[in-house]
């Protein structure tokens, strides 16, 4: 893997690890540890074409609030979603206010109160409309415009081949696949075969995503299908390290060691921080039970402790509470330490 390098227009990027955008999840706070444990691109969560031109600007501006991001992430790419070519239009202009370096359109969203809407998944069961969405688009914007997509609506109607090419003539410069159609969610196997298929079918560089949850899984990626970059998502949410370890298996061939305690706590610490920074004490409180899970995963004692980490209501027991975990082992049961006592050491 020595000397890959993904090119989005001018951005430029090696190997090409990218992390997905996901609601709730890919909030500035995780976009930065990612960065800084070896992501070359991150996305933003999702943003509603519809809910951001609705936005009182005058009000608490939660929906234009997703747009916004530290020069430290960079490149970065804003995703953006809707049904309608018109309302895409206007929220590309905005969105372009804020410089990222890409424009996302998400045309891989499953679940129903998105896909049946016509947005996300949708629009692959209507290929004109996704067509006047992706035109207006790309012309309103003098930023570089990705798509990221599914194989298709369901098994029967697999079009990607043919919506590549269309993507590629309408001016965008990257795809991302999700290996699974709409129909499958998250379920199934994935079909990575369709990536080469496509890489032949188009110029542009093609993103792999979709069960990539190891950094042996990514070298996988890239060794079978000629991918130019995997966008990871839900594996970075279990194991946000995968980026460094993707990073050092590429490089070396080796695989580091899993992230002892005292590193794992002070990623936490260091998350809380920033998401406390971003969206004060009660944000960070109540967007860190989401990550809990991938700090402590696979650890012993490691459901108890997340119990006990999300029914802190104040912050500065919580920090006295994790520094204590640091020098701690995770070892004594529940009943021996009651509520919020400092970890014990075994």
């Amino acid at each position: 893997m020595d000397g890959h390098v993904l090119k989005i227009g001018p951005v430029e990027v090696s190997p090409g690890l990218l992390l997905a955008p996901m609601e709730d999840v890919s909030e500035l706070p995780f976009r930065v540890i990612c960065r800084r444990l070896g992501a070359d691109l991150v996305y933003t969560e999702f943003v509603n074409a519809e809910g951001l031109l609705r936005e009182d600007p005058n009000g608490p501006q939660r929906t234009r609030g997703k747009l916004r991001f530290l020069e430290e992430e960079r490149p970065v790419g804003i995703q953006l979603y809707g049904a309608s070519e018109l309302s895409m239009e206007k929220a590309t202009r905005i969105a372009t206010e804020e410089r990222p370096d890409l424009i996302d359109i998400n045309c891989g969203c499953w679940v129903k109160n998105v896909a049946l809407r016509g947005a996300g998944a949708g629009l692959l069961r209507d290929l004109a409309q996704l067509r006047q969405v992706v035109e207006r688009v790309v012309g309103c914007t003098d930023l570089p415009v990705t798509v990221k997509t599914r194989l298709g609506w369901d098994a029967e109607s697999i079009r990607i081949v043919e919506v590549a090419r269309m993507l590629e003539d309408l001016g965008v410069q990257g795809l991302t696949i999700h290996c699974r159609t709409r129909s499958q969610g998250h379920k199934g196997e994935v079909d990575y075969a369709w990536i080469p298929r496509v890489k032949e079918a188009v110029s542009m560089p093609v993103v792999l995503n979709g069960d990539v949850v190891s950094a042996e899984g990514v070298e996988n990626a890239f060794a079978t299908t000629g991918c130019d970059g995997v966008m990871i998502g839900r594996g970075a949410i279990r194991h946000p390290w995968i980026f460094r370890e993707a990073r050092h298996f590429l490089e070396s061939g080796e695989s580091l060691p899993e992230p002892t305690l005292r590193e794992r706590v002070d990623l936490c610490m260091e998350h809380l921080e920033l998401a406390v920074e971003h969206g004060g004490e009660r944000y960070g409180l109540v967007s860190m039970r989401r990550h809990y899970a991938g700090y402590f995963r696979g650890m012993r004692g490691a459901a108890q402790l997340r119990a006990e980490l999300n029914g802190f209501r104040q912050l500065e027991p919580l920090r006295e509470w994790l520094l204590a975990l640091g020098d701690a082992e995770l070892t004594p049961p529940a009943e021996e330490r009651g509520t919020h006592s400092s970890p014990a050491v075994a």
